[in-house]
Order: C-alpha cells, then sequence, then structure tokens
C-alpha cells in the first residue's frame, strides 16, 4: 500500500515507543518499573469528576460546541490567566483544543509554509520536531548552554530569512529547567527584532517547586512580545486530566481565528464533557493543585541525591515539571555502551527499569526519567539502578 511522504518521515513518539517496550516485558511476567510517561499517578479530583457527571446528567454535553470551545471556559482560562500572571486576554483569544497536543500542531498548520524552519532549543519534547515536520517545515536545533537554557546569541547564530518561529518550554520536558522573567524577557525581545512567532509551552506552569509561585509567563512581558507570542497550556498536569484531552492556545486574534477555521475542519470541537470539566478545574477549589504539586517535591527531593550519587550519573536538580534528566555519558562508558538508546535499552533489559532515551529530545547522552509515581516505586527503581551501575 502506497503510503504519504510525510506519513514515512514521521518517526514515533519515543516516550509512547518505550512504554510499549515496557508494557510488553510486563506481559511476559517481567517486573518493569515503567518510568517513561509524562503522566500524574494522581487521580482526577473529584469535584471536577462529579462536575462532569452532572454535566451529562443534565443533558448540557449532547450537541456540537463552538469550535474554539465553550465560552464559559474560554472565560474562565481567561481569569485564571488573570489570577496566576496578571495577564487579561480577552476570551476571543482564547481557542480551546482536544489536549495541548493537538494546540501545538494545529498551531504550526497554520503558521509554516513548507521550507519554513522552527527554533528547537535543545532539550526539546519529542513531538515538537515530527509536529513541525507535518506542516512542511523544518526543525532547527539550537544546542543549550550548561545550563540546559539557550540564549540570544545561540539564537541568532541559527536564524534565517526562513525561520518563522522558536519553541519555548518552560518548566521544560525533559529536564525541569525552568526560564527566569528576565531571561524570557531577552529571548522575546530577539523574537520581536527578528519577528519570530514564540511559542511558548507552559504546560507545567504550576508545577514549579521551591516557590510558592508559579512559572514566569511569556505573556505579559510587553505588548509587543504579548503580540509574538502563542501561549500553550491545558488541564493535563496540573490537574491530574490527561485522558480528558483539553488543552488551549492564547494568542493575537489573527492566529486565534485561523487555528478555529483549521480545527473546524479536523476536530471540530473539544468533546463537551471534558470542557465542563475543564471548567470546574479552572473555577473551583485549588488545593487539589497545591497537595500535587508538594507531593512531586517531596518525590524530587527525596530522589535527587540518590540519583546524582549514582556512578556515573551527573544532573542537576530540576526546578519544575517531574523529570529528571541525567548527563548518563559516563555511565554509558562504564557499561561499554556507545549510544544512549542502547544504554537506555540496556537498564530496561537488565535493571527492568523503563526509561526514555535523550536522543528523543535532541540530547543524546542523557537519559528521561519520570518522577510522576509513587515514592515507594520511584525508590525501587533507583534500587535497582544502583545494582546496575555497581556490577
Amino acid at each position: 500500500m502506497h503510503l504519504s511522504n510525510r506519513a514515512q518521515g514521521v518517526s514515533p513518539s519515543a516516550t509512547l515507543a518505550t512504554g510499549q517496550r515496557a508494557q510488553a516485558l510486563q506481559a511476559q511476567g517481567i517486573d518493569v518499573i515503567n518510568l517513561s510517561v509524562g503522566q500524574p499517578d494522581y487521580t482526577t479530583p473529584q469535584a471536577i469528576k462529579d462536575a462532569a457527571v452532572a454535566a451529562i446528567q443534565a443533558d448540557r454535553v449532547n450537541g456540537y460546541t463552538a469550535t474554539e470551545g465553550v465560552l464559559p471556559l474560554r472565560q474562565a482560562i481567561a481569569a485564571n490567566l488573570a489570577t496566576l500572571h496578571d495577564i487579561h486576554v480577552a476570551p476571543q483569544q482564547v481557542v480551546v483544543t482536544t489536549g495541548a497536543k493537538m494546540a501545538l500542531y494545529a498551531l504550526f498548520q497554520v503558521l509554516l509554509n513548507p521550507g519554513d524552519a522552527v527554533l528547537l532549543p535543545a532539550p526539546y519534547w519529542v513531538s515538537y520536531s515530527e509536529q513541525v515536520k507535518l506542516a512542511g517545515g523544518q526543525p532547527i536545533e539550537v544546542a543549550p548552554t550548561d545550563s540546559l537554557k539557550v540564549t540570544p546569541a545561540q539564537l541568532a547564530a541559527a536564524v534565517t530569512p526562513t525561520t518563522r518561529a522558536i519553541v519555548l518550554n518552560s518548566p521544560q520536558n525533559p529536564s525541569g529547567t525552568t526560564y527566569t522573567r528576565a531571561e524570557l524577557r531577552a529571548i522575546g525581545e530577539f523574537a520581536v527584532a527578528h519577528d519570530l512567532v514564540i511559542v511558548a509551552d507552559e504546560i507545567y506552569g504550576e508545577l514549579l517547586y521551591d516557590t510558592d509561585q508559579v512559572a514566569p509567563s511569556m505573556l505579559g512581558i510587553s505588548a509587543a512580545i504579548d503580540d509574538h507570542t502563542v501561549l500553550i497550556n491545558g488541564v493535563s498536569k496540573t490537574y491530574a486530566m490527561t485522558g480528558w484531552r483539553i488543552g488551549y492556545a492564547v494568542a493575537n486574534p489573527t492566529i486565534t481565528q485561523a487555528l478555529k477555521t483549521l480545527l473546524s475542519h479536523m476536530t471540530g470541537n473539544p468533546a463537551a464533557v471534558s470542557q465542563a470539566a475543564a471548567t470546574a478545574a479552572l473555577t473551583g477549589s485549588q488545593a487539589s493543585v497545591a497537595e500535587m504539586k508538594a507531593g512531586f517535591k517531596h518525590r524530587r527531593d527525596v530522589i535527587y541525591p540518590q540519583l546524582a550519587a549514582l556512578p556515573g550519573f551527573r544532573l542537576t536538580k530540576p526546578a519544575g515539571a517531574f523529570y529528571f534528566f541525567p548527563d548518563v555519558t559516563a555511565a554509558m562508558a562504564r557499561k561499554h555502551v556507545t549510544t544512549t538508546a542502547d544504554f537506555v535499552d540496556l537498564i530496561l533489559n537488565e535493571a527492568h527499569v523503563a526509561t526514555v532515551t535523550g536522543e528523543a529530545f535532541g540530547l543524546p547522552g542523557h537519559i528521561r526519567l519520570s518522577y510522576a509515581t509513587d515514592l515507594a516505586t520511584l525508590q525501587a527503581a533507583v534500587d535497582r539502578l544502583r545494582a546496575f551501575m555497581s556490577d
């Protein structure tokens, strides 16, 4: 059967592929600890589930909604931005999508023509590069500094006349690295000077540790930067709602209108029941958010020093999200493997711990481990890795 060049040129998701390999071993009766998936182990708060049930029972979720999402949810998103960041946007600037991944995919479709380039500071989330390719664009990796951040000077060295956008993820998947407001301003001013769209993926923005504050947003720094920024977010990580599939984009009216037109032919609208649940999440008590944040922080604080002490592992304590991203080049040498993918396979087959290769995030020599699971499981995984590296 003939397949399109588009379909054949896209790589499968490395995180999902690793998870599938772990599941295959588990099906064989092997006790595998899966730290490959970025999914909170907490359940969706009861009040949010109750709101979804109430919407079903009241027959409020039977029909199509507006492509851009129901007005109460878009109002709740705008109010949430005002509360968290003192950012004031109109509901008309908000487009609700079937997960934040769809927001990103649709955005690249409306921004890029064939051959247009997008700067991807490494390490970057695995789907950015593939989504850019699906839009006919060219992903351009930009190597990070030792702090796993990118500077305007590095971006300037990579920009070309065909560059249209830069993707910035803070807190970052896979490392938890978080940009300061001053660093965001510098990158934002660079983007304005080069007329680039800033795709600001802030899905982990409320999961920032060692502070009571949320991570700084690219929106709200200046009017010029706001006009060049598309904020991407959702409810999956903050409210443990990965399966509900609600994300959103916030942008200037030119971009939001293009998104609405495109999405009207793609998904039609996000699931009505999920929109009811997301509205309840944003407008109801935020106690569950604080509880989950405290839980993730405790896991990070317990596991980080043990992971950093493993032979051949070198890493910085993550500031946000829920991932460790150690440099394992020395560990690879100890185990006589030359690629990170081979090292990940060796860990899976011998230690029975599933991780994700840094090659998928544009940074070989690293691996990603999720700490979005219970502390006992994390401790068992570290114990296995310690034994593995001691052999």
